[in-house]
């Protein structure tokens, strides 16, 4: 690579033609860091997928999700998961107490309740501890990497509305593979 590059700068005419230039195998590194499709959407996509355009706080919040699913040693599938109940729970936004429109006293990205045992307030509402209690319940859910992902979701938040979790896959899985190397 060396080689090719001083080929090119023209260091030797008589160089150049002996080293042939070759692809760039950094982009082709960075490419294969990109995770699967298959393994971010083992079940492909589920059908009526919303989306939401985030701003910067939810993208730093998508990556804060991402650094604690690598920090607990899950895959990038966990993430898209963790990303997707995000979505439906708080479209990726660190939510305060709302006042008349709080369910119950659910808070933070996952909308979990300190009187349920998430922790308490300013631990649910910080990204990264958060996502590791969100990712401690999907670890403790027999096979949750085969479930469609709306059951695992589902078996961690025991929402009111179980099966809203999927129609966030698509956008959870490309979120994580555009960020996962980041």
């Amino acid at each position: 690579m060396i080689e090719s590059l001083r080929a090119i700068g023209g260091t030797s005419a008589a160089h150049a033609e002996a080293t042939p230039v070759t692809s760039n195998p950094v982009a082709a590194a960075v490419q294969a860091d990109k995770p699967d499709t298959s393994k971010l959407l083992p079940h492909g996509t589920p059908s009526n997928q919303s989306h939401v355009d985030l701003n910067d706080e939810q993208i730093s919040n998508v990556k804060a999700i991402i650094a604690a699913t690598k920090k607990a040693g899950m895959d990038e599938r966990a993430a898209v998961v963790s990303i997707a109940t995000a979505l439906q729970e708080s479209k990726l936004e660190n939510l305060g107490h709302l006042g008349d429109r709080n369910d119950h006293d659910s808070q933070g990205l996952f909308q979990q309740r300190p009187s349920s045992g998430w922790g308490t307030v300013e631990q649910i509402t910080d990204p990264e501890y958060s996502t590791l209690a969100f990712l401690k319940g999907l670890k403790q859910v027999d096979g949750w990497q085969d479930m469609p992902l709306t059951q695992a979701a589902q078996t961690v938040q025991v929402s009111a509305y179980p099966d809203h979790y999927a129609q966030w896959e698509q956008q959870a899985a490309d979120l994580v593979a555009e960020h996962w190397t980041s």
